[in-house]
Order: structure tokens, then C-alpha cells, then sequence
């Protein structure tokens, strides 16, 4: 439930008149049905020409008809330029969800080769935020080539792949040394000056100026033959052929690329993405994407929404060819090439090499398009499946599972994961850490998450009734908090769906089909029985696909929960094992943690390399030791 309609009230939105008050302006403008969701957001080089267009006599097809019907108000906003006006309707659609918007839909995030910022630099792969200090290289379409890339890089160039705690703790060289794809800086075999160089040849490679490297990599081994450092002469000999011949097997069209291929596939308003990306002329792989069509049937829309907010958020690279024609080409160029800090250029009409990579991405479209497709029908056949045996009156748009983790009480982690029509909304999941409880009390443990869970969604249901009998808006923090599921599947006996059944009457939730999954004799999957709240015990059997998708939502929960569950127990006993130490502090744990890289680079020091941590003497030294290898400390132990 929303708040009131803000605007308009039951009187029809009169776009003509919102038009005639409109800067001619580049901007973005914004449409809203009665329930202030947002139907549409879009861009404009001239808002008033754009804006008069849904409103005039011209055919419009049917979908957008749809959505004129619904505006109850308008809202605009002015740019300085097309291009800015380009990324505001990104974060907008990003941000705002709307209806109607063609949006990219991607939950994985990108790898990237990072090389840090330290004086003895490691080169890594890397995913999440980049708030690791050093330079990030990418990103590529999937971890296979970044793995690839690594590989080259330590062939050609030998830069360490240690953790920092294991770097730090080397007393000899390591295997990756002995195999000639590490210089051993751990152990001094090589100079600050001569890694740095192999760091800054590194970075050039992945950069894509492998001209530039060449030419240096050239010009240093004539300088070493000349003053008869064969030796030196010989390294960049082999270093300059080994480039050569990974080149040489790369290039497109006879010359290094950085391009993205881009092909759309549809069925209906089920859509595919594909792109395909080479960098310094290598092909990076593959990665297929399905866009939120919200109705869009037509794969020049999808594909150009797909181009505008996908190199909104990556940086794109000199050349995208597309496997047919958009819209707004001069002004992505121009957006990108900004963005980039270079020139961008889009193309839809090539030749040789290029146009056999389009068929190529086209064909993996179409292919990636059907297995979805496959799959979607899979899983709404296990949906149905689920009804029925349910008895629910239409498929259930969204189920949660519970479930409870710990070792011998210890560390407890309640899940909640989420599931729609489409499968798993990891956006949603929720983990509650619980405490106050008898370990290994997993009823109490039950009652506890799911208390926290609907209690919430109680109070919001209240505070939406409360707003709209008052008339006023509804609180910002009670808008989506009431959404309920239509199934409630605890992973649990009788005990723990009475628990469950219990916090819903307590709160005074109805509407939701409780479900408790009880594993069989042997643990077998296919062998659970489902237990309802009016007593009956259902048995479907493994073959039932209605038990299969039960089975996903709850072995999903299982792993959330378990993940949990580790790293807060591994928090713990980090956290206490320091704790219980004597003359250990915040201040001293943070830095040992930090000198050490962690726990466990801190067990792998000996006394002595302890006692180098500022703020710690060798009596400690030795106490922190000892407790983290279970030795007796000695006499004196509680004192410094």
C-alpha cells in the first residue's frame, strides 16, 4: 500500500498544458502514474519537442499507449547538455526502477586485475569495490580471463601473486619461483629498481600499449649488447619473442584491437545481450546479459538502453560495434568519449574480422537466449508444480525460507533468503545474528529471526493504514517494508514451524502459506516431508518438481546461513583470542592484524617478528605466541 495520489487527484492529466510550460532545454523528464511509482524516465535534447511527442495525434504502439494512460503528473529537469542528460537518466533508472524503462539487470560484479600500490607490488585478481589501494586493470566479462591474463603476466613479467602475510613471512623462495613465473622479491633475488621496471612493463602490457613496451623492451636489449651484458641482452630477448608470439595470435584485422561487440537476440519481450570484448588485441571471452524489457519487444530499444547504462558504469573501450543500428549514436560517442577521457567511436556496419565476430556474438545471443528461456520455463513449471500442491489459489510471486546456523551453539546465524518469479532476489536477503538465547536453542532461535522479520513488516502495515486513513504521504521508511511472502518455508520440524506459527499470530499476520521442510531418515534430498500448519504432512517425492524448487529456495538458505555463520564465528574467535591476552588492547590488536594481514599471518610470525609491531615488547611478544599455539606462557604471564 502507497500513500495518496500527490497530484491530480481523479482529474486526467492534461499533458498539452504540462507541455506549453516547458524549456526547450536538453534534460530528463520523469512520468508517474496516481500511485507516485514511477512509469518512465527518459532523456531529451529539447524537453518540450520531446515531451509534446506522447501527446500529440502521431500512432504510437501500443505499449507506450499503455503507459500514457497511467501518467498522473509529470516532472522535468534541465542539463547543461545532451550528454549530461544522458547520465542523469542512468542514475535515475538505476535508482528509480521504473516501469516501463528497458533496464540492465546484472547482479555479478565485474573482475579486474589489480596490481597494489606497495613497495613490492602484487598483481591479483579482484572483485567487489575497489578500495584496495593500487591500479585496477578491466574489467573483464568473466574470472576465466582474468586468470588468463595472470598467467601471461607472470610468464612474462614475474610479479609475485602472495598474500601479503605469506610475503612478508618467506625466509626461502617458493614454489612459483622455482618454476620461473616469480622473481622472489621475498627474498631479495631481485632489485627494488629491476621489479619496479617489471611492474611498469606490466602496466603498459595491460593498458594495451604493447607498441610502446615493445619499442622500450627493444631498445633496452640493444643498450645491454652494446655494453656486453649478454646476460640482461639475452632476459629481454626472450621477454621481447615471448610477446611477440602471444601477440601474434591476437590481433583482429592484422592490428592490436580494444573493441566490444555487442549483439541483441529476442523472443518476444524476452531478451538477450551478448558481449564479446577484446582488449590488446586478445579476446577476453564472452558474457551474456537479460535486460528487463518491461514490455519492449523491439531490439534496437533494448539493445540502446543496454549500450547507455552499461558504459555508464564501466569504462567503455575505443571501438563498440553493434550488430544493428540505434539511436542517439553522435551522443553516445560523445557522453563516452568524455567519460573515457578519449575518442569512443559506435559502429553498426562493418567488414572482414569484425562482422564474423557480430554472427559469432549473434549466434551465442540466440544460444544463450534459448537455455534462458529453457531454464524460465523450468522454474514456472516448478512454480505451478508448488501450487498445486499447495493448494494456493495462484502462484506464489514470492517465497522466504528460514533457516539457523552455529557449531555447538556457538556464533548463531539465522537466514532469510528471497525468491520470485524469476528466482533469487539476493538484493533481499536478510542474516540476523542472534543473541540473548540458550546455545543450540534453535527454536528460540527461530522465534527470535522471525520476530525481527515480521514485527517490521507489521509496524509498516500499521504506519501505511495510519497515513492513508490521516490522508497524509506514507513514511519513507514503512514504503516496501510491509511486503509480505505468499509462501513462508521454514527449513525445520513441527517445532520450528509452531514457532513460526506463533510470531504470525502474535502479530497479527495472515495470508501466508507456512511450510515446514523436515529432512528424511537419511538426509536424502527428495526424501523430505513438508509439513503444513493444519497437521498434514506431505511427500512428494524426488521426481516432484513442485519439492525441487523447495528444495533450491531452502538449500539456498542453508548456504546464506552457513556463510554467516563462519564469519562470525571466525570473527569471534579472532576478536577473543587477542582479547583474552593480557596488555592487549584495540589499539594493539588493530595493529598486529594490520602488520600481520591477519590472523593467520599473525600465528605464522614467530616471537621475534612480533615484537617488531610498534607498541609491543618481547615479553608480549612472546605471551601472544604462546596463546595463539596453546603453550603455557610462562611465569609473568598477566604483566608486561
Amino acid at each position: 500500500m502507497t500513500g495518496p495520489r500527490k497530484a491530480g487527484g481523479g482529474v486526467e492529466f492534461d499533458g498539452k498544458a504540462f507541455v506549453a510550460g516547458l524549456s526547450t532545454a536538453p534534460g530528463v523528464y520523469r512520468m508517474y502514474a496516481a500511485d507516485d511509482t514511477v512509469l518512465y524516465v527518459g532523456k531529451a535534447a529539447d524537453l518540450r519537442k520531446r515531451v509534446a511527442s506522447y501527446f500529440n495525434a502521431t500512432p504510437k504502439v501500443t505499449r507506450t499507449m499503455a503507459m500514457i494512460a497511467q501518467i498522473a503528473r509529470m516532472e522535468t529537469t534541465v542539463t547543461r547538455s545532451e550528454a549530461e542528460a544522458l547520465l542523469l537518466e542512468n542514475e535515475l533508472i538505476k535508482s528509480l526502477r521504473p516501469r516501463y524503462n528497458v533496464s540492465l539487470r546484472d547482479d555479478k560484479s565485474y573482475p579486474y586485475v589489480l596490481v597494489t600500490r606497495d613497495d613490492w607490488p602484487r598483481i591479483a585478481v579482484h572483485r567487489g569495490p575497489r578500495n584496495v589501494p593500487g591500479r585496477y586493470f578491466g574489467p573483464y566479462p568473466g574470472v576465466t580471463a582474468v586468470r588468463e591474463t595472470l598467467n601471461l603476466m607472470q610468464k612474462l613479467f614475474k610479479l609475485r601473486n602472495c598474500e601479503d602475510s605469506v610475503f612478508r613471512n618467506r625466509s626461502r623462495p617458493c614454489l612459483q619461483h622455482q618454476i620461473g613465473r616469480c622473481t622472489a622479491p621475498c627474498v631479495g633475488m631481485i632489485s627494488a629498481q629491476d621489479y619496479g621496471d617489471a611492474v611498469r612493463r606490466a602496466s603498459l602490457f595491460l593498458d594495451g600499449r604493447s607498441d610502446e613496451l615493445t619499442q622500450e623492451v627493444t631498445r633496452d636489449m640493444e643498450a645491454a649488447a652494446e655494453k656486453l651484458d649478454f646476460e640482461d641482452a639475452a632476459r629481454l630477448r626472450d621477454l621481447l619473442g615471448n610477446m611477440r608470439s602471444m601477440q601474434a595470435r591476437q590481433y583482429v584485422d592484422g592490428k592490436v584491437a580494444e573493441l566490444d561487440v555487442l549483439a541483441c537476440a529476442m523472443q518476444g519481450s524476452q531478451a538477450c545481450v551478448l558481449l564479446l570484448a577484446f582488449r590488446d588485441g586478445r579476446n577476453l571471452g564472452t558474457r551474456a546479459f537479460h535486460p528487463r524489457t518491461n514490455g519492449s519487444d523491439d531490439p534496437a530499444e533494448v539493445l540502446a538502453a543496454f549500450v547507455s547504462q552499461h558504459y555508464a558504469e564501466q569504462a567503455p573501450p575505443r571501438e563498440i560495434v553493434l550488430d544493428r543500428a540505434i539511436e542517439d549514436v553522435p551522443l553516445l560517442e560523445q557522453a563516452f568519449s568524455e567519460s573515457g577521457g578519449r575518442r569512443v567511436t559506435i559502429k553498426t556496419s562493418v567488414r572482414g574480422d569484425r562482422a564474423r565476430y557480430v554472427d559469432l556474438a549473434r549466434r551465442n545471443a540466440e544460444i544463450s537466449l534459448a537455455t534462458e528461456m529453457s531454464s524460465q520455463a523450468a522454474q514456472n513449471a516448478r512454480a505451478e508444480s508448488l501450487r498445486e500442491m499447495l493448494g494456493l489459489a495462484a502462484v506464489a510471486q514470492r517465497i522466504e525460507c528460514f533457516d539457523i546456523s552455529h557449531t555447538m551453539g556457538e556464533a548463531t546465524v539465522a537466514s532469510c533468503v528471497v525468491f520470485d518469479a524469476a528466482g533469487p532476489v539476493r538484493g533481499q536477503y536478510r542474516r540476523y545474528n542472534i543473541a540473548g538465547i540458550e546455545p543450540g536453542d534453535d527454536y528460540a532461535a527461530m522465534h527470535q529471526a522471525l520476530t525481527r522479520r515480521f514485527r517490521k513488516a507489521a509496524d509498516a502495515r500499521a504506519a501505511e493504514v495510519a497515513a492513508v486513513e490521516a490522508g497524509t504521504d506514507v513514511p519513507a521508511a514503512a514504503e516496501g517494508a510491509g511486503i509480505l511472502p505468499d509462501v513462508l518455508l521454514i527449513d525445520g520440524g513441527t517445532g520450528q514451524v509452531a514457532q513460526a506459527r506463533t510470531v504470525l499470530d502474535t502479530l497479527g499476520i495472515t495470508g501466508i502459506c507456512l511450510v515446514g521442510v523436515a529432512k528424511g531418515e537419511a538426509r536424502k534430498p527428495g526424501d523430505e516431508t513438508l509439513l503444513l500448519p493444519d497437521g498434514r504432512a506431505l511427500k512428494p517425492g524426488a521426481a516432484s518438481p513442485g519439492l525441487q524448487l523447495v528444495q533450491q529456495v531452502r538449500d539456498e538458505a542453508h548456504r546464506f546461513a552457513i556463510t554467516g555463520h563462519r564469519g562470525r564465528r571466525q570473527k569471534a574467535r579472532t576478536t577473543s583470542r587477542l582479547e583474552d591476552i593480557p596488555g592487549i588492547g584495540p589499539r594493539r590488536r588493530a595493529s598486529l592484524l594490520k602488520h600481520f594481514g591477519g590472523l593467520g599471518g599473525l600465528k605464522a610470525a614467530g616471537a621475534e617478528q612480533i615484537a617488531q609491531v610498534e607498541g609491543v615488547n618481547a615479553a608480549l611478544a612472546q605471551r601472544i605466541y604462546a596463546t595463539l599455539h596453546g603453550l603455557d606462557p610462562g611465569p609473568g604471564a598477566g604483566h608486561d
